[in-house]
């Protein structure tokens, strides 16, 4: 099924859109310390959907999700950590 994409920026953790909607990529921009990125369905203790770590002052990278994305049923919730470290969460 074919629906719009969405994104938003994310520069400390906080939800990044609340409903029930479907992860279908991020960019993650690497700070000046090392960090990880994790997104979670249900608010700041749900279910990880998707983690990754950052390397310090690293190049920033894209995360495609195949297929129809990841169903996020309540919400998806970005947990940013290390120095400046920021995300771009596309859904639709």
């Amino acid at each position: 099924m074919q629906t719009d994409v969405k994104s938003a920026y994310v520069a400390a953790t906080a939800t990044a859109f609340s409903g029930r909607t479907r992860l279908k990529g991020v960019v993650v921009t690497p700070g000046s310390a090392a960090g990880t990125v994790v997104i979670r369905d249900g608010g700041a203790s749900g279910t990880v959907v998707f983690s990754t770590a950052t390397t310090a002052a690293g190049t920033p990278f894209n995360v495609v999700i195949p297929g129809e994305g990841v169903l996020c049923l309540t919400d998806i919730h970005v947990t940013v950590s290390g120095a400046a470290t920021t995300a771009v969460v596309f859904y639709g």
